[in-house]
């Protein structure tokens, strides 16, 4: 599933390509998404100019004045710019078309994605109205995640992958996160200190920013809004490397289930 790091990217991606540009149309092939593509609703879209394109936690969100459009890229979603001309594959659902000959759009094979769409004066829908802080605003640090973490017994791993904690760890980086901090990902959320907690805040900004970088981390669909794959995957110390040596110890790295996620880690290096 495309993480923060891919969502970013793709919005850095699309972004000059459609920001101060107006919609001339929507084109919906296939409106069962995750949830139904609203087609009459984005009718009223034909003419307002994209003003932003923002991210919040994983969606993406094309601001123009009279509302937002939300864009999840789901399991396999991918958005691409290209000229309307180009011939709709089986798997691309909708196109968003702009003035200057550009088309935004989405492609999603197992169509677990969504195109919504929210009136710009209603209140912000419950998704999104409900999750926590970005980890890369400086805002979020080490003491909200200690003060959130005190009396739960969950696990660290899952503790910071939960939404209304902080937004965007998902399975990849909270498992690189917590072995940059030393932190084992069972260990009770809380039974970790205000000290490592500090640490894994600056472990989580740290290799987030990196993949951003990187352009994401491709494992089997991603590609950039370019269509390149992204490159931090060659970067990752313990996701995806079950047996083989840590690179930092030598120790071998062992994998066990959390939360219905495999989680691999370093018996030695995380305590």
């Amino acid at each position: 599933m495309p993480e923060l790091p891919e969502v970013e990217t793709t919005r850095r991606g699309i972004a000059p390509h459609i920001e101060g540009r107006a919609i001339r149309g929507v084109t919906v092939r296939e409106p069962r998404l995750r949830w139904p593509v609203p087609v009459a609703a984005l009718d009223v879209l034909k003419d307002t100019t994209v003003t932003a394109v923002d991210r919040r936690a994983k969606y993406l969100l094309l601001r123009t004045a009279r509302g937002t459009i939300m864009l999840h890229l789901g399991m396999s979603g991918s958005l691409r710019v290209v000229s309307p001309d180009t011939p709709a594959a089986v798997h691309d659902h909708v196109d968003i078309l702009f003035e200057g000959d550009a088309c935004l759009r989405l492609r999603d094979p197992r169509r677990f994605g969504s195109v919504l769409w929210f009136d710009a004066e209603a209140p912000l829908p419950a998704v999104l109205a409900r999750l926590g802080p970005e980890p890369l605003d400086p805002a979020f640090d080490g003491d909200h995640l200690y003060g959130r973490s005190r009396g739960r017994r969950r696990s660290v791993k899952d503790f910071i992958m939960d939404g209304r904690i902080v937004v965007g760890v998902g399975n990849i980086y909270a498992a690189e996160a917590l072995f940059d901090a030393g932190i084992h990902p069972a260990r009770a959320a809380g039974r970790v200190g205000r000290a490592r907690y500090r640490a894994l805040a600056q472990a989580i900004k740290r290799i987030l920013g990196e993949a951003i970088e990187r352009g994401g981390t491709t494992l089997r669909d991603f590609t950039s809004a370019t269509g390149a794959p992204g490159y931090f995957r060659i970067s990752l110390a313990v996701y995806g490397r079950a047996g083989a040596p840590c690179r930092r110890c030598g120790h071998t790295l062992r994998t066990r289930r959390l939360g219905q996620r495999a989680t691999v880690y370093c018996p030695h290096c995380q305590t």
